[in-house]
């Protein structure tokens, strides 16, 4: 898909966007330009940290294609006494419950949360700062995600937590903004900081 984040030629039902857009990141993720992208993208998000200084960071296990926070943290062995935390969604049934974030000491995960992804059984911690995937995002701040709502139910009950969006500068693509949808602080790419 070779869209512009400004044309028309983006589906405007977010199931069928997702789709798109997941394609393209696919298609992008196997090119080279994907690994410097990596390099980039980390590079800016240490100089924000370091900008921020926050005591605590939610961070996210990464799916395919995505950047890779949890091994960049550990790569870049950042301050000992910055506490991190992984996210951990759960479902009754096919209904989600609220997502919490556990302190995470950096090990390999050895459990998954109900949607089958790694996670932390640490104490419950609410992040200072907190990393959020974006599989598209908007200048505007906003983001899309999978479609299950975890983030932005967390984001909504939790308003003072600074909200950094990681995103692939080929995940910008319009779309209409929902009731539901929260706000990102910032939005970082390999290529930029956002901060709408």
């Amino acid at each position: 898909m070779n869209a512009s984040p400004t044309d028309n030629t983006w589906p405007h039902e977010r199931n069928e966007l997702r789709r798109a857009l997941l394609a393209r990141r696919r298609e992008w993720w196997a090119t080279p330009e994907a690994r410097l992208a990596e390099d980039r993208l980390g590079e800016q998000l240490l100089a924000l940290l370091r900008q921020l200084e926050p005591l605590s960071l939610g961070l996210y296990w990464p799916l395919e294609g995505e950047f890779n926070a949890a091994d960049w943290a550990r790569a870049h062995k950042l301050d000992t006494s910055l506490q991190l935390a992984l996210p951990f969604a759960r479902k009754v049934g096919e209904a989600p419950v609220p997502m919490t974030f556990h302190r995470w000491d950096g090990q390999t995960p050895t459990v998954k949360d109900d949607c089958g992804i790694p996670s932390s059984t640490g104490p419950v911690l609410i992040p200072e700062v907190l990393l959020v995937p974006c599989l598209g995002f908007t200048r505007e701040g906003y983001r899309l995600g999978y479609g299950g709502g975890y983030f932005d139910r967390w984001l909504e009950k939790h308003p003072g937590v600074t909200t950094i969006g990681v995103a692939w500068a080929c995940g910008e693509a319009p779309f209409e903004v929902q009731p539901h949808d929260q706000p990102l602080t910032i939005v970082l790419t390999e290529k930029e900081v956002m901060a709408p």
